[in-house]
């Protein structure tokens, strides 16, 4: 079976029993080298001590007087976070229940420590996986995605590469016009599949979410390998094309802006956002369900942001679904 995502340190950790990714001093190891931590030249001999320490037994405690001592505000925070994410995580023992424990917790972690904690579960739920249109949608539940009509087809494309192809343009207009832009990416398709593996980690792949089925239908599997996954909860999710008839009587927003969709209207009110996406999820297992919504249709409303970007919640997932028990206990 091909690697992905090796960049999500998934091969670093161990499974337990459960199958859930305990934390290694080798992934410790690998969130020490990120950018956000490593100690840049300037940086002062308390946080290159720090650093140093840690590097030598990633498990070591480090008291708020170690982080205070740091004179840059932004380590300091960085810092801050790390080892308030790496206790929890050992505290609790796996990757999966610190992530639901933060969760449940409704605490706040900088977007890149939250969206590397996704991104590993998200490899651990899909490993295994031979369909890059499932793991090329569940990208989108970890890193946002710009979206971009093109002969009447939404297209998703990675922001942060949307991000470089921008800067470039700026920098040298004759240099993008020459690159082709956007338009030189290549669109997720039968005859290119094959080479999702060797650019997984690159995210250089555009999803035709709007003119492919098999992309939204790669979207839906994520969904429910995520909540397999997290939540041993069996559920079969369908892409829907059409939003006729629609009984609203219980939806999760996969984004904000599909939260938005959602309340307006269950409202009766205009829509906020375009719509990107609607998925009607039904559960297996209706004794996990709400006595009132047995046998009833959870909708997942996905949404446009004002700024043209898709920016995914999966916790909305874990904390929004009708089940009879807590989700996240």
């Amino acid at each position: 079976m091909p690697e992905f995502w090796v960049a999500s340190g998934h091969h670093l950790t161990r499974l337990d029993r459960a199958g859930r990714m305990l934390v290694t001093d080798e992934l410790i190891l690998a969130w020490l080298a990120r950018p956000e931590v490593l100690p840049p030249e300037d940086a002062c001999a308390a946080e290159r001590h720090l650093h140093a320490r840690m590097m030598e037994s990633p498990r070591a405690p480090v008291s708020d007087g170690d982080i205070a001592a740091l004179a840059d505000p932004d380590a300091r925070e960085n810092w801050r976070f790390l080892i308030g994410l790496r206790d929890r995580l050992l505290a609790v023992g796996t990757i999966e229940d610190g992530y639901a424990a933060l969760m449940r917790a409704g605490e706040s972690l900088p977007q890149v420590f939250l969206s590397q904690l996704v991104q590993l579960i998200l490899r651990n739920a899909l490993d295994g996986c031979n369909d890059p249109q499932v793991l090329r949608a569940a990208e989108c539940f970890f890193r946002p995605q710009r979206a971009h009509v093109k002969d009447d087809m939404l297209l998703l494309a990675d922001e942060e590469l949307v991000q470089l192809y921008e800067a470039e343009k700026h920098a040298s207009p004759l240099t993008a016009m020459f690159s082709g832009g956007l338009d030189s990416l290549d669109v997720l398709g039968a005859e290119n599949a094959w080479t999702y593996w060797s650019r997984s980690d690159a995210h250089t792949m555009v999803l035709n979410f709007g003119g492919d089925a098999q992309a939204r239908g790669g979207m839906a599997e994520a969904i429910a390998a995520f909540l397999r996954h997290m939540l041993g909860l069996s559920v079969t999710v369908t892409p829907q094309t059409r939003a006729d008839d629609v009984d609203l009587r219980w939806f999760v927003g996969l984004d904000p802006a599909g939260t938005a969709i959602g309340n307006a209207l269950w409202h009766g009110k205009p829509l906020p956002a375009p719509m990107v996406g609607l998925f009607r999820l039904e559960i297996a297992d209706r004794k996990r369900v709400r006595a009132e919504m047995a046998g009833q249709p959870v909708w997942l409303i996905l949404g446009l942001g004002q700024d043209g970007a898709v920016r995914m919640k999966p916790q909305n997932l874990l904390t929004g679904l009708p089940l009879a028990e807590p989700a996240l206990n």
